[in-house]
């Protein structure tokens, strides 16, 4: 009996230690399903109906690995990964990288904004209402907060993407064709059109800012080596998590809009055009999920620009930190949220663009970052035992080898081939 006991008490003991490291991956990846993210879902199913569903295993695979890599890192240096880039390659080189990564955070940031305001107009709220309010919501959150109260209501918005899966069953999909799209690979199937929406898959699911803010996370945690097998965990189950509402993103599309040949150009049109496909409930539940999406992906999108701009430059960053203690890290904060939702509301904007193209932008950069990741990761000086196995490495260049073909097929196709 004592030994029940003993035995029942530390699986307790081991769940609650998991709980109290549990975070960091969770949140990073299914906040990802961002505004964009639900747009380049939508426009896939939409699109191509069940035909791309199996190229979400591989990208599910190649994102654990990532953020794997990412979150192993900050742990074992107790750094973030632009402080990492600085020390390594030099102040130079990490200010030109930091630049093109800032202006394609702007770019996001605008289209969380711009998802906003779409779920705002589902609802029969004026854009100019939505925006300024939720921007407000937003900073507050960031500079009122400290890392514990922030980390805990993001969670609490990762529970609210269960409204996808619901919709995407009350869209009655097929499930046979479903599962045998899923498990069975079928490159033939691609088409030269579907290069644009692919490298928006892999750009909204493997983000360049994905990769620094789980890292920062981690590091302010304060996660020790000792937990590494737990960090793992929580990326993992963060990551699949990711993959089930992303999926049924797609489904509820294809099940309706691409068998209906409907043809949409907004992610408010997913929504809408669910309504008479697939009943009110499925149309409004898709709605409350863009806008939980974008409005926690623009609180943390900002706020991982704020962490590898200031780990680069050498300053100060936190969220625990006051105005005072790190005003680079706040200022720029303030700055994207400022400027991304004033942007967004300048008349006549198409929204829609900003959405696509802003994760076609995000794709074309994570190679880049990868191969930071990736080498940073095989330095002993940074990681001395816990570095990349070869194993993995094959694996990881093999992703970034991939997404760069990806990235050429794409500009190919879109630029020289039309």
């Amino acid at each position: 009996m004592k030994k029940i006991k003993l035995f029942l008490s530390n699986k307790w003991a081991q769940l609650l230690l998991l709980l109290s490291i549990v975070g960091p991956g969770i949140i990073t990846a299914n906040i990802d399903n961002d505004a964009g993210g639900i747009a380049t879902y939508s426009l896939t199913g939409a699109h191509t109906g069940y035909r791309l569903l199996w190229i979400l295993i591989p990208i599910t695979t190649a994102l654990i690995m990532v953020q794997e890599m990412s979150a192993r890192m900050g742990i074992v240096s107790g750094k973030g990964l632009a402080d990492l880039i600085r020390e390594k390659y030099g102040l130079k080189i990490t200010f030109y990288s930091l630049i093109f990564l800032v202006v394609a955070d702007l770019g996001n940031t605008m289209a969380e904004f711009a998802g906003i305001a779409s779920a705002g107009e589902i609802f029969g709220v004026s854009k100019y209402l939505s925006v300024p309010i939720c921007a407000l919501l937003v900073w507050l959150l960031v500079t009122k907060g400290d890392y514990k109260i922030v980390e805990r209501i993001f969670i609490f918005g990762c529970t609210i993407f269960l409204s996808y899966v619901i919709s995407g069953v009350l869209s009655n999909p097929d499930w046979s064709l479903m599962f045998s799209s899923l498990l069975k690979p079928s490159v033939a199937s691609i088409k030269k059109t579907d290069f644009p929406i692919i490298v928006g898959l892999i750009g909204t699911s493997i983000t360049p800012w994905m990769q620094f803010y789980i890292q920062s996370a981690v590091v302010e945690k304060g996660i020790s080596k000792e937990h590494l097998w737990h960090s793992k965990i929580d990326v993992i189950v963060g990551c699949i998590f990711m993959f089930v509402v992303t999926l049924f993103i797609i489904v509820s599309c294809a099940a309706t809009m691409f068998n209906s040949g409907i043809n949409i150009t907004s992610a408010k049109d997913a929504a809408l055009a669910l309504k008479p496909l697939a009943g009110s409930y499925s149309s409004i539940l898709f709605a409350i999920g863009l806008f939980n999406a974008s409005f926690f992906s623009a609180a943390l999108l900002p706020l991982a620009t704020s962490y590898y701009v200031c780990e680069g430059m050498g300053w100060e960053s936190g969220v625990d930190k006051t105005f005072k203690e790190a005003p680079n890290f706040f200022g720029i904060f303030t700055t994207l949220v400022f400027i991304g939702s004033v942007l967004v509301l300048i008349p006549n904007i198409n929204l829609f663009n900003i959405l696509i193209w802003s994760q076609v932008l995000n794709g074309v950069l994570i190679p880049l970052i990868l191969l930071y990741i990736i080498n940073l990761c095989n330095d002993p000086e940074i990681m001395g035992e816990y570095c990349n196995s070869f194993l993995y490495n094959i694996f990881s260049y093999g992703i970034t080898i991939i997404i760069f073909i990806a990235n050429i097929l794409m500009i190919y196709f879109e630029v020289f081939a039309n």
